[in-house]
């Protein structure tokens, strides 16, 4: 099972979404709450090349992007791949 990291916070509908289609798919991840631990942010901000919205997704230290990008792989039959530890 792939390591996936979500930054997000408790009031974000694409995080909201993004987890969603996560827990569909029966995928275990760590959520850091950038509210509630602000200096974590900036570590997302750092690793997620500069990009300062959430949610911010990691998948096997793989950066994916955010909502619309774990969705656009969902789409293209490329995110099963990325869960099960294969580059796509």
């Amino acid at each position: 099972m792939a390591k996936i990291e979500v930054y997000s916070n408790l009031f974000c509908p694409f995080c909201y979404r993004a987890k969603k289609l996560l827990k569909q798919k029966e995928q275990q991840f760590n959520e850091i709450d950038v509210l509630t631990h602000p200096k974590r942010k900036a570590e997302m901000v750092e690793r997620a090349g500069g990009r300062t919205s959430v949610p911010q997704i990691f998948i096997d230290g793989h950066h994916v992007g955010g909502c619309d990008e774990l969705y656009a792989l969902e789409a293209e039959g490329k995110l099963d791949p990325l869960l099960l530890g294969q580059a796509t």
